[in-house]
């Protein structure tokens, strides 16, 4: 921000020591206002906004700490800069124990003047941004923002808006790309927590020491590169939020140091004896069946209830048609204003295979193919011709397999077959419907993988 665009009000009922600051501010590049006593500096101060007041300590009518706190009141933001002589250092104290955001002595050093009005200005302009990104962080990660009209995403949006004000632990299940980061997102900026850090840390990215040292932070000389005390995501998410991506690929070493962390509150940083508090909400992620992962002892099952308070599961895409159009759409207007792009939209052929694809990337992949899809546009209206190759192949696929007759072990059962015979029969359809995933097969037959498991095995097809 220019100085220009700052407007400064200076505060003396020295006429001539105003003067010159009025003047010198003024060559300085900034806008000038000035009041000659404190009762004057605060009415101005409620009519128009100043980015700066520069005040003197001494006035006849009303002194620069009252004036202070009454301007404090009603506009605590606004940085005041306190000038006093060197025999009233007692004075300064008082302004900034008031709110001042700092002093100087008179005489003042005109380039110390001039530093401290820049940093100060510096200063606001940050705390301003700030307060804007955050703003725009939870517009753009409000509850009432996620795209879905399907009945599915219509409950994950009732559970997201139930559970975000509270404290609780949420573990939050889908595919991968279904957008498990974002509904973290939605759920912390949507709590009391929004104002604090959201922290995320990917589990699967890092090796067991190397997630240790990050979560929990290292002492000075904990190991070989660690050369000073580092700060573990733990510490920086205090009063905030952490989010455990990919929590299904920790070790069990590190299930059990997480344990006590969600048990106590407290850990301590690789390589030492201090032990740290932490006030952090936890919101962890899986792709991974964990309840089967507890079955099958790779996962503590104590972690996995402390962790699954509240369940948030996101729906796969496939198994929300409706929704497709609506999230290709967002996703068009998204990238061709990115890419200074007039779109109108698709042709019909275009959605009808957005429409027949399986996603097997969920909304990622989807997401992708528009991206792709604009940035090869030449047109007004997206078609097929610029959609990726493996979506138009499969419909063509899918049409192939529809035209021809379906297997015999596949038509449905024949007059005497056994049970165990149209079991196995109904098992193969359905794992050919899914294209071979067995927790979507395991949903649509209406059992649990492990049982899924145990038929495919027991029938030779596991």
């Amino acid at each position: 921000m220019s100085a220009k665009s700052n407007h400064l009000l200076i505060v003396d009922d020295d006429q001539g020591h105003l003067a010159t600051l009025q003047t010198i501010t003024r060559s300085w590049g900034y806008r000038v206002s000035s009041a000659e006593d404190g009762s004057t500096a605060i009415r101005m101060a409620r009519e128009q906004p100043f980015d700066l007041i520069l005040m003197d300590v001494r006035m006849a009518q009303m002194d620069g700490i009252e004036a202070l706190r009454q301007i404090k009141t009603y506009n605590p933001a606004i940085p005041i800069l306190i000038m006093t002589a060197y025999s009233s250092v007692a004075s300064a104290v008082e302004a900034l124990k008031a709110g001042a955001y700092d002093y100087l002595t008179k005489p003042l050093d005109f380039e110390t003047l001039r530093m401290t009005v820049a940093r100060s200005m510096e200063h606001t302009h940050l705390k301003t941004e700030n307060r804007q990104l955050k703003e725009s962080l939870q517009k753009k990660f409000d509850w009432q923002n996620i795209i879905g009209t399907s009945s599915s995403m219509k409950a994950l949006i009732d559970m997201v808006a139930m559970v975000a004000p509270s404290e609780a632990t949420v573990l939050i299940t889908g595919e991968s790309g279904t957008g498990k980061e974002l509904i973290a997102r939605s759920i912390h900026f949507n709590s009391e927590r929004r104002s604090a850090p959201f922290i995320i840390v990917n589990c699967a990215a890092l090796a067991e020491t190397l997630l240790e040292s990050e979560l929990f932070g290292h002492e000075k000389g904990a190991f070989t590169g660690a050369d000073k005390r580092r700060e573990g995501r733990f510490r920086q998410a205090d009063g905030g939020t952490l989010f455990l991506d990919e929590i299904g690929e920790t070790s069990p070493g590190m299930q059990a140091k997480l344990l006590r962390v969600l048990q106590e509150r407290e850990f301590q940083r690789v390589g030492g004896d201090e032990t740290l508090s932490v006030d952090v909400r936890i919101l962890a992620a899986t792709n991974r069946d964990l309840e089967n992962e507890v079955q099958q002892g790779k996962f503590r099952e104590d972690l996995y209830y402390r962790l699954n308070v509240v369940t948030v599961a996101i729906p796969p895409l496939k198994t929300r048609q409706e929704d497709i159009p609506l999230l290709a759409q967002y996703f068009l207007e998204r990238f061709a204003k990115k890419n200074r792009k007039t779109i109108k939209g698709f042709t019909p052929q275009a959605m009808d295979l957005l429409l027949k694809h399986v996603w097997p990337g969920n909304v990622r992949e989807l997401e992708n193919a528009i991206e792709r899809a604009v940035i090869l546009l030449s047109g007004d209206f997206i078609t097929a011709r610029e959609l990726p190759l493996r979506i138009t192949q499969h419909a063509e696929m899918h049409a192939n397999h529809e035209a021809s007759p379906p297997p015999a072990d596949m038509t449905g059962p024949a007059e005497g077959q056994s049970l165990a015979a149209v079991e196995k029969s109904v098992i193969l359809a359905t794992l050919s419907e899914t294209g071979g995933n067995k927790s979507e097969t395991a949903r649509r037959l209406g059992i649990n993988r492990k049982t899924l498991h145990l038929k495919l095995k027991r029938y030779g097809l596991s």
